[in-house]
């Protein structure tokens, strides 16, 4: 039971470490045209996400890819941008269901990237058994998610409902933000 805890902490520490705040920055742009009306669309995202880094990190410890860090370092800051510039740009829409599909696939590859990018260390932990760890690292990757997302949900909650702000301009102002750290993480991981 105590390797359980060692890498469902694992997991957990990976999202919630602001040092490397990159997982929450996904979060928070997967998570801003979302209400708690919406929960379950959104938690099919967050867990797509998991899923895609899972599996990364399983085709890496069965030596079945590899892939440059420098390459996942610079495709990381893209994944989050994208998403970012997406929610801009469908910030006035007020419903993507006919865009679902592409947006599930979409989270799906992305969580491929992020999973590489945790790949190489991961890899470098000793377990008798890679499989059972990586999905108890999987299980605390996915309860840091929820966190990250309920508490993003409230403030959603809180600016769209108590301080009135209307959904559009959460969207804009959340995705905006987060272009704006993104950014410098572009250029310190440009590998042209």
């Amino acid at each position: 039971m105590s390797d359980f805890w060692l890498y469902f902490n694992l997991g957990l520490n990976h999202v919630l470490d602001w040092r490397a705040y990159d997982h929450v920055l996904f979060l928070v742009v997967l998570s801003a045209a979302y209400t708690f009306s919406s929960w379950k669309r959104l938690l099919i995202l967050v867990t797509l996400f998991t899923i895609g880094h899972t599996l990364s990190l399983v085709l890496v410890n069965y030596n079945v890819i590899s892939v440059s860090s420098s390459v996942i370092e610079f495709l990381i800051p893209i994944t989050i941008l994208m998403a970012a510039v997406y929610n801009l740009i469908t910030a006035k829409k007020h419903k993507k269901n006919d865009k679902m599909t592409v947006f599930y696939v979409l989270t799906l590859f992305f969580g491929l990237i992020h999973g590489l990018g945790f790949a190489t260390f991961f890899t470098a932990l000793e377990s008798e058994g890679k499989l059972l760890p990586l999905l108890q690292f999987a299980l605390g990757i996915e309860a840091a998610q929820i966190i990250v997302v309920i508490v993003l949900l409230i403030f959603a909650f809180i600016f769209q409902s108590i301080l009135r702000f209307n959904k559009r301009d959460w969207i804009l102002v959340l995705s905006s933000i987060v272009i704006g750290m993104v950014i410098p993480m572009l250029v310190d991981n440009w590998i042209f």
